[in-house]
């Protein structure tokens, strides 16, 4: 049996990805509907061999679908997702908005499958991406040790700030080329590219702040506050005390986190090695990059060591393709768990 489809954002980057992996994964597709807002009705975007246009999501009749992927703003969805619910098809949501409301599921299907019993608003969310690339790392070894802290420093790639967070590194990459050799060799402070999505020229840097400060008094942004929120929910933790620092850096694609982790019980590296052998959506390997993580559906991890700071301390790098592990290729998996595809079988 097939399934009515509808890819609500269809020409964003995660839109454009979930189609894409739609077909590379074989979903069992009967009908697909490109939707996107009103400025973009009759944008061709690809599907499979050819093209489809984008649909006006004011006009579209969402009860002719079963399953309804979304990928727009957080705003959007708080309007959107609800009346598409009502009309009968099941959201699953990429934004912000829904993943921390108790009565919405926020789901990684290696971690917390079992959560999808109960979808009461007919809404399940999709995590942030920086909290997706740790999750399938970090329950393994909190099944196998209970973890009480954790403390993580991000490193985010552009593509998380969505196709204008390409195009500012893209175009100040462009603009720096000629410029490089002095900015790197002869100790000149030169003043880099005007930044407009950034809080500073990206290219040839790092940015202590990814996403936005918070106006709360804690002097965090809404990335670091996500994944801690995020964390908790989807481990079933709500204590777990956490710590993160998100920062920006010049890299298209792959979010990476350093990860510090206090256990309940002791955990050798070599015990932790073991635990994450075969969890599904984890790979092992020496250098964890985001070169070598785009493209993949796994979080790749390695540096794994003790941390001599606390009693039954860990250390890792974990890294992942934000776009497709990190958004996309979650949200299909869902449908696959919905629909009952094992999910499981793609993880290679």
């Amino acid at each position: 049996m097939g399934y009515r489809v509808a890819v609500v954002g269809a020409t964003g980057n995660v839109g454009r990805e979930m189609l894409n992996i739609l077909e590379e994964l074989e979903f069992p597709v009967d009908k697909i509907h490109a939707i996107a807002s009103r400025k973009s009705i009759g944008v061709d975007v690809g599907w499979k061999d050819g093209v489809i246009k984008c649909e006006d999501v004011a006009q579209f009749d969402f009860s002719t679908v079963d399953i309804v992927l979304m990928s727009v703003s957080g705003a959007f969805s708080r309007e959107w997702a609800p009346k598409i619910g009502r009309a009968g098809p099941l959201v699953i949501d990429n934004s912000s908005a829904w993943r921390m409301d108790p009565d919405v599921p926020l789901v990684v299907p290696e971690v917390n499958e079992s959560t999808l019993t109960e979808i009461g608003r007919g809404i399940v969310a999709n995590p942030n991406c920086t909290t997706m690339v740790a999750m399938p790392v970090l329950k393994p070894l909190h099944d196998a040790a209970g973890l009480t802290r954790l403390v993580t420093s991000t490193y985010q790639a552009v593509s998380g700030a969505g196709r204008a967070g390409v195009a500012e590194l893209e175009g100040q990459l462009l603009k720096t080329v000629d410029r490089a050799a002095a900015l790197t060799f002869d100790g000149r402070a030169v003043d880099g590219p005007p930044a407009a999505v950034f809080a500073d020229t990206i290219a040839h840097n790092v940015l202590p702040v990814a996403g936005h400060l918070v106006d709360d008094g804690s002097g965090e942004t809404n990335e670091e506050q996500k994944f801690r929120d995020e964390s908790r929910k989807i481990l079933g933790r709500p204590d777990l005390r956490v710590s993160c620092t998100c920062v920006r850096v010049p890299v298209f694609t792959g979010h990476s986190l350093a990860l510090n982790l206090e256990l309940d019980r002791p955990l050798s590296p070599e015990e932790a090695m073991a635990a994450l052998e075969g969890a599904p959506g984890v790979e092992l390997c020496d250098i964890p990059t985001p070169l070598g993580a785009t493209g993949g559906d796994v979080s790749l991890v390695g540096r794994v060591r003790r941390d001599p700071t606390v009693a039954h301390g860990l250390s890792l790098f974990v890294v992942g393709d934000n776009l497709r592990k990190g958004a996309a290729l979650n949200a299909v998996q869902i449908a696959e768990v919905l629909a009952g595809v094992d999910f499981q079988r793609r993880q290679s």
